[in-house]
């Protein structure tokens, strides 16, 4: 109360934060994404498919349209695009820290994994009958995806012809640009036909991160790649090799496979590991679940003896780890401010159309090349995906029950 008469007013908030709508404990939060570091296999497209499943049908923590923007955003950016996605959506549930705790949590088991497999307490089963069931549950997820994201994001003729000439295009013209090229065209299409169609605004999704974040880790993922080959040399010591998987973070777009000719680059040419040591790495991380880039920690394992011991060899992978994955991580609180900002702009709804779109048929490659012609040999594996595919859509078992039950089935028959 005021002995003047007039009321004062409760102190607002800071004009550089944004608070979510609710937040979830950051201990559910971290066994949330746990379960998906444990259970989600098949690379990215996969990934997006299990989060689709948990955070936008099963607890509703985005609508259809909110997920399906947080993936166009990171798909324009560079790094791995599941994680950042899992990254930003721990972010929305439990700040910045809920956004620690979810990386944490979805990359830790594989990320060990393979740090056990290079430290010679695991013995890769490429052949594994096993292991080629989790190829098949990965056809089942990305079509169930494939059939959602259509629907919602794909109604009309303009979209859908986006996302077929999308997908056509990926699977002709198989380079490390055409992903990025086609959401760009998928954006330009979103300008010029898509105008009229472009949703009434709505609630920008509330990410609780400011401006002046969001400037400093712009300035931090600059200073890392300008700074860091200052102090890099031909030896793994542990900045050169921070430095050499710090670039490779920074300059992939699309994550997932397209990392590894980069990582040849980086690790092979130089003569830091071998190159059946590193095909042998790169068979074991097809096995495990969550991002492909934690193929990294196998990496750090595997240069330290060929450096002298220049470091520990479990001190190598974990840099190798947080470097690969930190340009991306960076990139992504730089962003979210500035997103929420276009998120009801008319002219960026029209765009965001057609990047969403432009993703369905990124989408729809993916379900053909690399996962279906690497996984559906014949009639019998056909009819396991096919499986698969019923029980998650029609019959809506838990994921991680079709996951276990087709690798069971591709052990016995295959």
């Amino acid at each position: 109360m005021s002995t003047s008469g007039t009321t004062i007013s409760p102190p607002s908030e800071p004009e550089d934060t944004v608070e979510p709508p609710e937040r979830t404990s950051l201990p559910a939060l971290f066994l949330v994404f746990l379960r998906l570091g444990l259970t989600s296999f098949g690379g990215p497209i996969a990934h997006l498919a299990y989060y689709r499943e948990a955070f936008v049908v099963k607890r509703r923590w985005l609508d259809e349209r909110g997920y399906a923007d947080l993936v166009a955003l990171c798909q324009f950016l560079p790094g791995p695009a599941s994680s950042q996605v899992s990254f930003a959506v721990g972010i929305l549930r439990g700040g910045l820290p809920g956004g620690v705790l979810a990386w944490l949590a979805f990359t830790g088991p594989s990320a060990l994994l393979l740090i056990a497999f290079a430290w010679g307490l695991a013995e890769s089963s490429q052949g594994a009958g096993w292991l080629h069931g989790l190829k098949l549950i990965a056809v089942a997820v990305v079509a169930q995806a494939v059939w959602g994201m259509a629907r919602n994001l794909c109604p009309d003729r303009e979209r859908a012809t986006i996302a077929g000439i999308a997908a056509v295009a990926v699977i002709l013209w198989q380079t490390n640009l055409t992903q990025i090229a086609v959401i760009m065209l998928g954006a330009a299409a979103g300008a010029l036909l898509l105008r009229d169609k472009a949703p009434a605004p709505g609630p920008a999704v509330g990410f609780p991160i400011g401006r002046r974040s969001a400037w400093t880790a712009l300035a931090l993922f600059t200073a890392f790649l300008v700074g860091l080959p200052f102090f890099g040399s031909t030896q793994p010591t542990l900045l050169s090799v921070a430095d050499a998987f710090y670039r490779t973070g920074a300059l992939v777009f699309g994550g997932g496979h397209v990392v590894l000719p980069l990582l040849q680059t980086e690790v092979v040419d130089p003569g830091w590991v071998t190159s059946d040591a590193f095909l042998a790495g790169y068979g074991a991380a097809q096995a495990v679940p969550g991002p492909l880039f934690t193929f990294a920690g196998y990496l750090g394992m595997v240069v330290a003896p060929n450096g002298a011991a220049l470091a520990p060899p479990i001190l190598t992978a974990l840099v190798a780890v947080v470097a690969i994955f930190l340009p991306g991580l960076l990139l992504v609180v730089g962003t979210l401010p500035f997103w929420n900002d276009l998120h009801n702009e008319p002219h960026a709804q029209a765009v965001l159309l057609g990047v969403n779109a432009a993703v369905v048929g990124l989408l729809g490659a993916a379900l053909y090349d690399p996962i279906w012609i690497s996984a559906v040999r014949g009639p019998l594996d056909f009819a396991i995906a096919l499986t698969a595919f019923l029980a998650l859509q029609v019959w809506r078992a838990p994921v991680w029950a079709v996951v276990a039950a087709t690798a069971v089935a591709g052990s016995i028959l295959l």
